[in-house]
């Protein structure tokens, strides 16, 4: 069995944002088999009966500037998106239903709309700029993100990772050991190489 790191996330989470920029920045990307696992993370937040930091306005307000904070620290080009917080259903389903070759870049541009350029990812325009630039039928991306097949996947990826015990995103998954949160890559890394 070929040894992994999951990373579970969804394009909602600032903290996923920030810790795909880590792994980018050390450079592990190619050397480490990182299996990225979509996840709801309003599903996720629902069956664990958590409430999201984004409806606790005292949470919120700490979780901006611990975002900052970070992205500064670890030179991130970093923005809190004005629209947070949106419905990434439509996303996260799309990136299942990419062939594996696309997974990437869609990943990244995701990503980096939402968190770097402070654009409203939820808006079909926005999405489609994304598809452009992945190179990506518009027409088919739609229709497959409305598949039966799909929306069980993601339902199916996200109740799997609840029983996993994993709460929140980020969270790394190595040899069967939850490490959560953005801050907890390090300790991933040292488990994988371990």
């Amino acid at each position: 069995m070929t040894k992994s790191i999951d990373f579970y996330f969804d394009f909602i989470s600032p903290y996923s944002f920030l810790a795909l920029k880590k792994i980018k920045y050390l450079k592990v990307n190619n050397s480490i088999n990182f299996i990225y696992k979509p996840i709801l993370l309003g599903g996720l937040h629902k069956l664990g009966g958590i409430i999201a930091p984004a409806f606790n306005d005292r949470k919120m307000k700490h979780m901006k500037n611990d975002c900052l904070l970070i992205a500064k620290k670890n030179k991130i080009d970093f923005k809190w998106n004005s629209k947070f917080p949106i419905n990434t259903l439509d996303l996260m389903r799309g990136y299942i239903s990419l062939e594996n070759r696309y997974k990437e870049k869609y990943f990244e541009l995701c990503f980096d709309a939402y968190w770097k350029d402070d654009l409203d990812i939820s808006n079909k325009g926005v999405i489609n700029k994304i598809l452009e630039k992945c190179k990506l039928d518009k027409k088919k991306f739609f229709k497959d993100v409305k598949e039966e097949k799909i929306k069980k996947e993601l339902k199916d990826l996200t109740t799997d990772a609840f029983e996993r015990d994993v709460f929140g995103a980020p969270t790394f998954v190595v040899n069967e050991k939850i490490f959560w949160g953005q801050d907890r890559l390090d300790y991933a890394l040292e488990e994988y190489n371990s």
